[in-house]
């Protein structure tokens, strides 16, 4: 099985949706623990790397997009 890349910044999909009803989850922080934020109520989880990867759906927006974007305007 691939392992999925992500890095600090991104949207993420998770397997189960956060009890809010939103499911874009943003990582915030990257270690042995993986802390993502809900991007709808703003609250944060702090997951453990083996854990979240095995959750973790797949990634909706990555944060170097993100930067581009941002660059052209």
């Amino acid at each position: 099985m691939e392992r999925k890349s992500f890095q600090l910044g991104d949207i993420v999909q998770m397997k189960k949706p956060h009890p809010c009803g939103t499911n874009e989850m943003e990582v915030i922080r990257m270690g042995m623990d993986i802390r993502i934020k809900c991007t709808g109520c703003q609250h944060s989880v702090l997951i453990p790397r083996a854990k979240f990867e095995k959750n973790l759906k797949k990634v909706l927006r990555s944060a170097e997009n993100k930067e581009n974007e941002l660059g052209q305007n």
